[in-house]
């Protein structure tokens, strides 16, 4: 039991550093990067900061597909395989002489983020531990959110010091030295699953029996990744709208982050006491209560982002634990992937859609869309509740 207790300590560890790493040098990388870039070679700063956009379609496009390898070959050569497809696409982007060879890097890295982060690291987990998995969920999330902290100085410091290019080049390394035997000796080998000759996919046949249920969770993921992604690009321009000055928008802007955190060691104290529906419940709740206070004004500001940060927070971990409970324990990869694939592309183009509304209406116009889908979140996690819990 101790034995076995320490070498989930081991895994969740390793993993979670990976989540600091990967996370760092692919969503928050271009808040740091992108202007030296654009600086540096001439290309245009949408064009620059389009890459991550366009990782975030691709990893979509194929999650459904890491998801099945995963559920087939296990976590572990995925994961490494992710670690080695990112370094590649790192150090193509760090040598790219033109736009389109940047971008071919990010399309790579696209590859790498699908078979790389939370959705694959879940999924991992979930085929090595079954419906006990809830817990390393949490604490590889609580690690996670760590990423901005550690990656946003440690990246402002190599393009000041060395260069945009060689800071590519680090993460590189990185991927190689730190992920890539990450996964390798502290991720345990599962065996091979094969699918009956003769019979369905196992992810067919799933769908069939959930297809509702499953709905239903692909629908919540996607609209909060929708808001997820459109408060993380558009936050400052919605403070800003009530009258708060740029620099005091940065500050409040900075309660996010340790809201997010407060939010998952909420979750992974009192988490286990309860359904992860109710976990889902709370956290859509507190989005949806979040975006309600901002748009009261600024004097509420503070409060309305720890609300929405703790929310999006807790909604991290319910994600991955839901699927747990509702479905087969054997199942729970290839719905991970299936769930990943809507949720990553709309990721990618609400914030554009977002900008678009706010040429045309303003930033209260967002935020106004922002609280119709949150509430609309929540009808939605009481019709999965009413259909799979309360049944």
């Amino acid at each position: 039991m101790i034995a076995n207790w320490r070498r989930r300590r081991y895994v969740v560890t390793a993993l979670g550093i990976s989540q600091i790493v990967g996370f760092g040098t692919t969503y928050y990388l271009p808040a740091v990067l992108a202007h030296p870039i654009a600086n540096d070679t001439g290309w245009s700063y949408t064009a620059v900061v389009s890459g991550l956009s366009l990782a975030m379609i691709v990893s979509g496009m194929v999650a459904t597909r890491v998801g099945r390898a995963i559920e087939t070959y296990g976590g572990r050569p995925v994961l490494a395989a992710s670690a080695i497809v990112a370094a590649a696409g790192m150090a193509m982007m760090g040598l790219a002489p033109r736009l389109e060879v940047y971008l071919l890097g990010w399309f790579i890295i696209g590859l790498g983020m699908s078979a790389g982060l939370y959705d694959a690291v879940f999924s991992a987990l979930g085929r090595l531990y079954g419906v006990t998995a809830r817990s390393p969920i949490s604490w590889v999330t609580l690690f996670g959110g760590f990423a901005s902290t550690v990656c946003w100085p440690l990246s402002a410091w190599l393009v000041e010091a060395y260069g945009w290019r060689a800071t590519c080049l680090t993460y590189a390394a990185v991927y190689l030295l730190i992920n890539l035997p990450a996964f390798v000796v502290f991720v345990p080998d599962t065996p091979r699953r094969v699918v009956v000759a003769g019979g369905p996919p196992p992810d067919l046949e799933a769908a069939r029996r959930h297809r509702v249920s499953l709905t239903l969770m692909m629908l919540i993921s996607t609209v909060a990744s929708m808001i997820a992604s459109t408060v993380a690009v558009h936050l400052l321009a919605i403070i800003q709208a009530n009258g708060v000055t740029l620099a005091a928008a940065v500050a409040l802007g900075t309660v996010l982050g340790p809201a997010q955190v407060a939010g998952r060691m909420a979750e992974l104290v009192f988490g286990s006491r309860l359904h992860p529906i109710w976990a889902t419940f709370a956290a859509v709740t507190l989005i949806a209560a979040g975006l309600a206070v901002l748009a009261t004004g600024q004097t509420l500001a503070a409060v309305a982002l720890i609300l929405f940060g703790a929310g999006n927070g807790i909604y991290t971990i319910a994600r991955g634990a839901l699927p747990l409970v509702l479905f087969d324990a054997r199942e729970y990869a290839l719905i991970m992937g299936r769930m990943a694939m809507p949720s990553l592309i709309a990721q990618a183009i609400a914030p554009a859609i977002a900008a678009l509304v706010m040429d045309r209406a303003g930033a209260p116009a967002v935020l106004h869309v922002l609280i119709a889908l949150a509430l609309a979140n929540l009808l939605l996690v009481w019709l999965l509740y009413r259909r799979r819990v309360a049944t």
